[in-house]
This record gives C-alpha cells, sequence and structure tokens, in this order.
C-alpha cells in the first residue's frame, strides 16, 4: 500500500477476512494512545492476569504506568498487557473491543471484527447478532497501520514505541522488573524500516504488518496466514519482496496534465462575433491552481485519466472563474484528486436593449 494515499499496489487475496493474531496491537495501541495518558496508573486485573503466552507475568493488584505497558505490548508482544490497557481503557474488554470496531469503521475497513484486544484467537455477535471471528483483511490492517503512522495525531507516540529497541518496565506498587526486546526483526533487515508488528496463533499462522520509507515514498505490507510452523522466516521473506517491488517500481510524478474540455454554449449571451443571431460559447477549464506540483505515487506506464463532468449549457450573463463542475483525475481506477472546472471567460447578456440596438443596426444597413 502506498501510505500517502491508501492506494493498494499489490494484492493476493487482500479483501478475505482472516485471523490476524498479535497484529491486532496496533489498533490496541493507538486508541491507548489517543485515548489515554502515558502516567495513568493501570490496575492489573485477575482478567489481565489470566491471559496465556507470550505474557509479561502481570499480577492481579500489580500496578504499571500506561505507557510501560504499551512498549510491553508492542515491543514483546505480551497479551496479558494488552488485557490490561483494554481494561483502563475501555472499562471492560468487551467495551474496548467496541471502540476497536468504531475506530476501524472510521478508518475505512470494511471486512474487520474485533473480539480481543491482544488479537487472541475468539468469536462473539456483531451488532446484527451474527456470531464472528476476530479477524482483519490484509488491506484493512494496511489502512490501520496507515492510519497509526500518518494520520493519527498520535503518530510519533507510536512510531517512537514501535521503533525502540528496549524498554524496562517496572510495577509501581510490587516493585516487579520486566526487560523488553523489540521482536519486530524487520526493522535491521532493510533501510528505512520504520515500524512494524508481528502475529502468531494457531488459525491465524504467521501474520505481519509494518511500513518502509524511502526517498519520500512510505510503503506499508501486511500478511495473513504467511505461513505456519517451520516457516517462521517466510513473512520476512514476503516483506522484503513487496518492500522491493514497491521501491523499484513505484515513483512519485507529477499528476496534472493539460486537459482541452469543449467550451460551454451560453443561452441568451452576446456571442464572440457580436452578430444577432450567432450563437455565444464561453472557454472553460481545470482550476488546477491548488494543485500545481501535485505528486502521485506510480508506475512509470500507468496513464493519469481525466473525467471531466460539468454544465454544457450555462445560462448569460457568465463570469470568469465561474464554478461549473468537477474533473476527476484517476490512476489504474484510483481516485487521486479532483479539481474544479471553471469558466475562463466572461459573457454578457444579450438584454431587451441590446436586441433593439443590433435590430436596428440591422435594418439601417439594409436600407443603406
Amino acid at each position: 500500500m502506498d501510505g500517502d494515499s491508501g492506494r493498494v499496489l499489490f494484492d493476493k487475496n487482500g479483501e478475505v477476512s482472516l485471523p490476524n493474531a498479535s497484529t491486532t496491537k496496533i489498533m490496541t495501541c493507538i486508541l491507548a494512545l489517543e485515548n489515554g495518558h502515558m502516567d495513568d496508573l493501570v490496575n492489573i486485573s485477575a482478567y489481565a492476569d489470566s491471559m496465556p503466552e507470550v505474557a509479561a507475568g502481570l499480577e492481579e493488584g500489580e500496578q504499571y504506568y500506561l505507557q510501560d505497558l504499551l512498549y510491553s505490548m508492542m515491543l514483546e508482544s505480551h497479551n496479558d498487557t494488552a488485557a490490561a490497557i483494554a481494561e483502563h481503557i475501555g472499562g471492560s474488554a468487551e467495551a474496548f473491543a467496541d471502540m476497536m470496531n468504531e475506530k476501524a469503521a472510521q478508518i475505512g475497513c470494511t471486512g474487520t471484527f474485533f473480539v480481543t484486544p491482544n488479537g487472541l484467537d475468539a468469536q462473539a455477535e456483531d451488532e446484527n447478532g451474527q456470531l464472528r471471528s476476530h479477524s482483519t483483511t490484509a488491506k484493512d490492517l494496511a489502512l490501520i497501520m496507515r492510519y497509526c503512522i500518518t494520520q493519527s495525531p498520535k503518530k510519533d507516540d507510536f512510531i517512537e514505541i514501535t521503533t525502540t529497541e528496549n524498554y524496562t518496565v517496572k510495577s509501581q506498587n510490587s516493585g516487579r522488573i520486566i526487560s523488553c526486546y523489540n521482536r519486530n526483526s524487520f526493522l535491521n533487515m532493510m533501510d528505512g524500516a520504520s515500524s512494524g508488528k508481528t502475529g502468531y496463533t494457531g488459525r491465524a499462522g504467521y501474520c505481519y504488518v509494518g511500513s518502509l520509507n524511502d526517498s519520500g515514498r512510505t510503503f506499508i505490507v501486511a500478511l495473513l496466514a504467511c505461513g505456519w510452523p517451520n516457516h517462521k522466516n517466510y513473512k520476512w521473506q514476503d516483506t522484503k519482496k513487496l518492500m522491493t517491488y514497491g521501491i523499484e517500481n513505484y515513483h512519485y510524478r507529477n499528476l496534472l496534465k493539460a486537459c482541452e474540455l469543449s467550451p460551454a454554449e451560453v443561452s441568451d449571451g452576446i456571442s464572440a462575433s457580436g452578430q444577432l443571431y450567432d450563437a455565444a460559447y464561453v472557454p472553460v477549464g481545470i482550476d488546477s491552481s491548488a494543485g500545481q506540483g501535485l505528486q502521485f505515487l506510480m508506475k512509470d506506464d500507468e496513464e493519469i485519466d481525466v473525467a471531466a463532468d460539468y454544465e454544457r449549457t450555462l445560462d448569460a450573463p457568465v463570469y470568469q472563474g465561474q464554478r461549473i463542475g468537477t474533473a476527476v483525475y484517476s490512476v489504474s481506477g484510483w481516485e487521486a484528486a479532483q479539481f474544479p472546472i471553471i469558466t475562463t471567460g466572461s459573457v454578457q447578456k444579450a438584454d431587451f436593449g441590446w436586441y433593439c440596438l443590433k435590430t436596428a443596426e440591422k435594418l439601417i444597413s439594409e436600407v443603406y
């Protein structure tokens, strides 16, 4: 995915809903960043204490700063810290799942249904009473990552957490110390790797979502069901292949191109010739002033298409700069930009006085 526009550059079954394991935690993290405070004290409940491996070993009754739990969750993928964060932010794991699904819908996800804050396999009824599994699509997962690193007001905090190499977590009442190390190996595999999250369950297989910055371009890769044991490295191989494909094939090009539009006829307008029975027309064009130098990521062989929709007949008077329609610029079916279509000239109205004048001129010319 192009992180700038959100356009999918390559996909294989990209809109099939599948379990996504701990890649779920990018949504848990961004919701906590946006709705909590880093110095919040989080109380560990029996529910969080009961989470299975991978776990930090949190114990009921302990207290931790929210910031510390976010590092534990994103670096080591601890399931108990994700549960504790969800209860703190949402009041309960179920209420937090509702927040996750609401946020996913706002981002534009259409094949996502979250049940747990950590991505453990689970089922629940949706708003229509239908039993659904915790799942997302590769496209939706890439959209969520795009939101986390480019659109969220907490994007800088998200990137800082997910790129930290190691971090020490300390309980504020028990004194427990937990050392955390970043398990996202891709950060050291390619220049420009900027964020990411791994995941695995027996149903989901190996999953990954990550981003890379190169020469002002942001690429996002999302992988679901990318192998099962003993194929842990498939996700790294596929991520590198996809990132390399984007780097080698997609570059920014100026989106704007010349587009000639037919003039619009003007009813009751004075023609350019000034003659009594000649039709009046006004020239029109695309107002691209707001998009000068607009860059869009595309392949060298991709074409820019322009679809113009504007009024072909106008009523006089018509003034220069009058908006009469919209031009849609698209690349391989993806809408890249819209610009107003405006009149680039003016036409005065042929009123009663003008008709009288022209009629008199015609009679005089015929007499003499």
